[in-house]
């Protein structure tokens, strides 16, 4: 299963550079002038994941598969983009296609990197952005509650365009959408305004630790739960390092964790995702899916003939995997579970998947 971050924000606050940060690339042109990026650029990262490793010694195996998420570089939004001015057009059509976003926010202090804007305001650069989608949403809106189209639509998704029409219209927070109806349909009317969003506020390296004034007030007034303090510059620095020499320098400017793993983390979150694993002596594997998947839907994440013949999944949990060894010491000791069709798979679950051909 392939998910999609989408990276969009104002022209010049470092999309590209934190871009080529994640994907260890240099795909996305990073220059100092607007619209240096037209065509959306895609980046397929391996997810981080130490308990592949620990899985891998355990069963001796021959490879390691990271499971992957991919993050696209979107062109910079102005102000009247859902208009067409600037990139407009090309803007909201690409982050239509991405299962979240990723809000790239300017938060600090440069004379060398020009700005669109004549000051440096985090909170009225997202909601240009914001603005512009819901523009874009309402005349999308429109559109689908033409009689012609009209017919075509599900009653429930003709409630979800009604309403957030309404919300939209009265400058009211669309996303109280989201207490009346299932997650599911919500996001089946792909209005640009519903989808899942992470706050990434781009500083300095003097802020990447405790932050700075510009990162306090959008805290203030957004939450900190899905705003990321990331220095995309730093996040570079670190890739052209090695490991040993990345280690050091993370700790000596008191960074824990990369601004990759960060956002991974968090775009998991969002996005209610989960891992299971494969693990034998060929290859042990990660895959990625939703959360309160059923074990053939885990299984046709492998293989469609898998899910559709489906009989039985032997399960273990990864502490039990590690402690007995491996499969064979796990199913003596009563630790391997056989699980049907209805079976929810868990987080760091390890299976292995009987069925039909």
């Amino acid at each position: 299963m392939s998910f999609k971050c989408g990276i969009v924000g104002l022209p010049n606050v470092g999309k590209s550079t934190l871009f080529n940060a994640l994907t260890n690339s240099s795909k996305a042109q990073a220059a100092n002038f607007p619209f240096c990026t037209i065509d959306p650029n895609i980046g397929v990262v391996p997810v981080p994941d130490e308990r592949l490793n620990n899985l891998a010694k355990v069963s001796k195996s021959k490879k390691i598969i990271n499971t992957t998420i991919s993050f696209v570089d979107i062109a910079g939004l102005v102000k009247g983009a859902s208009k067409g001015e600037g990139l407009g057009n090309k803007f909201l059509s690409h982050i239509r296609e991405v299962d979240a976003i990723i809000h790239m926010i300017r938060c600090f202090d440069s004379d060398d990197i020009q700005n669109v804007n004549p000051t440096v305001d985090p909170i009225r650069d997202i909601e240009i952005i914001e603005t512009e989608m819901k523009l874009a949403d309402l005349e999308s809106i429109q559109k689908r509650l033409e009689k012609n189209n009209k017919k075509n639509i599900e009653e429930e998704q003709l409630k979800i365009l009604k309403i957030s029409q309404d919300l939209i219209n009265n400058d009211k927070n669309i996303l109280e959408i989201k207490k009346d109806f299932d997650k599911k349909k919500i996001l089946q009317s792909g209005l640009l305004s519903l989808k899942q969003k992470i706050f990434v506020c781009n500083v300095d390296e003097q802020s990447v630790k405790k932050g700075n004034n510009y990162t306090n007030k959008f805290i203030e007034k957004f939450g900190e739960e899905n705003t990321l303090i990331i220095s995309a510059d730093i996040e570079n620095e670190i890739n052209n390092l090695d490991v040993n020499e990345k280690k050091k320098y993370m700790e000596m400017i008191g960074l824990k964790e990369t601004g990759l793993n960060l956002l991974i983390k968090k775009g998991y979150e969002i996005l209610e995702l989960d891992t299971y694993f494969t693990s034998g002596p060929e290859e042990t594997r990660a895959w990625t899916i939703r959360k309160n998947c059923t074990a053939p839907k885990a299984a046709g994440e492998i293989h469609s003939d898998f899910e559709k013949g489906f009989i039985k999944a032997e399960a273990v949990s990864y502490d039990d995997f590690l402690k007995n060894d491996g499969w064979v010491n796990s199913k003596t000791n009563g630790k391997m579970r056989l699980e049907g069709k209805d079976y929810i798979v868990k987080d760091g679950d390890v299976l292995n998947f009987r069925f039909n051909t």
